[in-house]
Parts: structure tokens; C-alpha cells; sequence
């Protein structure tokens, strides 16, 4: 850990926190170093599941990631976002493809704010203990305004508003929709959900209520835990730009379901506030892979310059590196002091720099491994794809920015 991450990490957390989580974080990178190189992703990637299944059960069981920041009353550690941002950062520096992100990062949250105190207490400390994974499945393509990053969730009907196109929630019986009970059924399509085909439990954004009762709920979806899963859902491993990212289409045919928590719920607040603790979750996962990918190109130059090589095309390249270090140095330093306030705004522009710096580094560095072979086996190509693919999915940059300054009112008239 250099003095910068030192820096940011002491001021995101507590002087006992720092000890707890610098051990993990040591432990953390060496597991992932030894399971989680390119040969090893790519043979994880490749299995049914898309992620290798026992480093996971060593990450959530042995380590405890799944529960880092869930409450110490459902098997979590209830360290908070700052720590699990830590160990998004490592995950992200090795690209190591695993269900943290969309169990831990966007569905706990979720079920923690919403689920009735029984689904809480079913759920929660399986997920904690890494025995249940999740997956959060929004009609389209609209994940990123669904959880208020990119629009405002509450004003644009993106969940289907009765139209083709979306989810559709009816109930089937008055009683059981009225308590949580499983009297729901789902039709309807979501096209990008992550970690999709293989999830034990979907969570399910749904429109349901007609014209004059019109509203987003979400409803859980058994998948792998009840055998095939609920009648009438069909799901599919979609061919992604990041294999570490993967996406499933999730079919919706008349599917059981159980409303998460019971009405009147505030979803549509409870998604967005998850989209800005993501964010911040998100932005690390960035930096990390940004960082990775520097410092080896870095060591890399080390080699090249004692090999005695041209030490003008050195200078150059000293250059551009060390412009790429201060980028992603913001980008980690915005993305911690996001972590200690993980339910304001600096989520969304963390994650917009971090973007950006991923961007950048990653795309210099496949310039650099093009010209002189920084990396072996076509490496900084994945990190390129993440890049890429992190844009598709939670950006544009742009647009991260544009939305945060409408909230805060930044810039007034022009951001409206």
C-alpha cells in the first residue's frame, strides 16, 4: 500500500478499522493473487457458473466480503461501505470475476432497507456467509436509472408503465399480495442482468397497479435454491465484452414471485440511494483495476530502461504515465472521501472520474503493450474490456456528471 491509498484509506476509516481491513486487504490481494490471475479468470469465466466457486466460498466464508457491510445481527461485520470499498478495489485490481457486486453491492442493500423483518432474517445472514448469492434484474437496459444514476428514477417510467417492453406484476391473490405471500406473478423481459443465470434469488423490478395505482415494486424470484427455479422463468448467459462481467437475459412468463417487503415501500428511494452507495463501490473497483494495470506497466518501463533501451521513447512514455498516475490518483482520492458519505452525490462523480481513469490507463496501456509488449498474453486487452464495458453499463461519464449536478444544483438553469 503506497502513501496515497495510506492517506485515503485514513481518512475513510476509524484507527481500528484501519487495522482490521489493512489485514484483510493484505490477506485479500495475496488470495487473489495466487487464484485469481488471467489463466485462472479465464478458466473461471468459462465454468456454467462464470465465476470459480470455491475462491468464493474462501472470499465470503474465510473472509468475509459478502457481510462486510451488513448489519453484526445478520451474520455481518457491519464495517460500512468505506471497507467494502477496500476489498472492491482489490477485486477490481485482479478483474477477478465473482457475485460481490450484484449480491453484496446491489441486492443486500435492498433487501436490508426493504424485506419484511422474516425476509431479513432468512436472507441476510445467507448472504453474509456467501451460501446465497443474488441478482438484481431491471427491464432493458435501464440499470443505471433504475438506481438514479444517470436520470431520476421516480420521473421516468422504466420499468414498462403497462407498455411492452417491461416487467409486469399482477397479483393472484388479494390475501397473500397483501402480506408479502407468494400471490404474485411476473411477465415481462430483463435483457442485462448481472450474475442472472446463475443467482440462487433474483430480486425483480416490476410495474404493476394499472393507470390509477401505477407503481415500481420489487419481487423475489427463486432461481437455483428451489431446484430449476420458479415456474415460467427462463434465463440465458448472454456473450458479453467482459467475459469477468457476466450478463444474463431474464425471461419472465407468468413466474411466481414474492413481494420484497410490503406496501406502501419507498422502491423507488430505496434504489437510488443503493445506486449512489454502488457508485462509490463501483469507483473503486476502477481504481483498482486503473492502478494494476499502471503499476505493472510502470515495472515494465523499470525493465526497459535498465535493458538500456531508447531513452528518448522513454521520456516520452514517463510522460504520459505519470499524467495517468495523477488521474487515477484523483480518482482514488475522490473515491474515499465518496466512501464517507456513501449516500451523497460524490458517489456518482467518484465513479465518473474512476471511469475515466480506467479509460485512459487502459487504453494507453494497450498502445504501450502494442508497441513494446508490456503484457504477456494479451492482458491489458482485459483491462481494456472492463473499461469498455463498465461504460455501457454505469456511465457514460458524462452523463454520471450531468445527473449529479441536476441533483445538487450545481450549475443552475443549464444542468436542467
Amino acid at each position: 500500500m503506497d502513501a496515497a491509498d495510506t492517506a485515503a484509506l485514513a481518512a475513510a476509516l476509524t484507527e481500528e478499522q484501519q487495522e482490521i481491513q489493512q489485514e484483510i486487504r493484505h490477506t485479500l490481494r495475496d488470495l487473489l493473487t495466487e487464484r485469481a490471475g488471467p489463466r485462472e479468470n479465464r478458466e473461471a469465466t468459462a465454468t456454467p457458473e462464470g465465476y470459480d466457486t470455491e475462491l468464493w466460498a474462501r472470499l465470503s466464508g474465510t473472509l468475509g466480503l459478502a457481510g462486510l457491510a451488513l448489519p453484526e445481527q445478520y451474520g455481518g461485520a457491519g464495517h460500512g461501505p468505506a471497507a467494502l470499498a477496500l476489498a472492491c478495489e482489490e477485486t477490481g485490481r485482479a478483474l477477478a470475476p465473482s457475485p460481490l457486486l450484484a449480491t453484496a453491492v446491489l441486492a443486500a442493500p435492498l433487501i436490508a432497507a426493504l424485506g419484511t423483518p422474516d425476509q431479513r432474517a432468512e436472507l441476510l445472514p445467507r448472504i453474509a456467509d456467501g451460501s446465497l448469492t443474488c441478482a438484481l434484474a431491471v427491464p432493458g437496459g435501464s440499470l443505471t436509472l433504475a438506481l438514479g444514476l444517470t436520470g431520476d428514477n421516480t420521473a421516468e417510467d422504466w420499468s414498462g408503465g403497462g407498455r411492452a417492453g417491461g416487467i409486469q406484476a399482477r397479483a393472484t391473490d388479494e390475501a397473500g399480495a397483501g402480506d408479502g405471500g407468494a400471490g404474485w406473478r411476473l411477465y415481462g423481459e430483463a435483457t442485462q442482468v448481472l450474475d442472472g443465470h446463475s443467482a440462487d434469488l433474483l430480486l425483480v423490478a416490476a410495474h404493476t397497479g394499472g393507470f390509477a395505482r401505477s407503481r415500481t415494486l420489487l419481487f423475489l424470484v427463486r432461481g437455483r435454491g428451489r431446484g430449476d427455479g420458479a415456474p415460467g422463468l427462463v434465463r440465458t448467459r448472454r456473450s458479453v465484452l467482459d467475459p469477468t462481467r457476466p450478463q444474463a437475459v431474464v425471461e419472465l412468463r407468468d413466474a411466481e414471485a414474492e413481494l420484497l417487503g410490503e406496501e406502501p415501500a419507498d422502491v423507488l428511494g430505496a434504489l437510488a440511494t443503493t445506486g449512489r452507495t454502488a457508485a462509490v463501490l463501483l469507483a473503486a473497483e476502477a481504481v483498482g483495476a486503473a492502478g494494476s494495470v499502471l503499476d505493472r506497466t510502470i515495472a515494465h518501463l523499470g525493465a526497459r530502461e535498465r535493458s538500456g533501451r531508447s531513452e528518448g521513447a522513454l521520456l516520452a512514455v514517463k510522460g504520459t504515465l505519470a499524467a495517468l498516475y495523477v488521474q487515477v490518483e484523483a480518482a482514488r482520492s475522490l473515491t474515499y472521501s465518496a466512501a464517507r458519505e456513501p449516500g451523497s452525490e460524490c458517489g456518482p462523480l467518484a465513479l465518473a472520474q474512476a471511469l475515466e481513469a480506467l479509460r485512459a490507463t487502459a487504453g494507453e496501456c494497450v498502445r504501450l503493450d502494442g508497441d513494446a509488449g508490456t503484457f504477456s498474453g494479451g492482458e491489458a486487452q482485459l483491462y481494456f474490456q472492463r473499461a469498455a464495458s463498465d461504460e455501457l453499463l454505469f456511465g457514460p461519464a458524462r452523463r454520471l456528471r450531468a445527473r449529479a449536478a441536476e441533483r445538487t444544483g450545481l450549475f443552475g438553469e443549464v444542468a436542467a
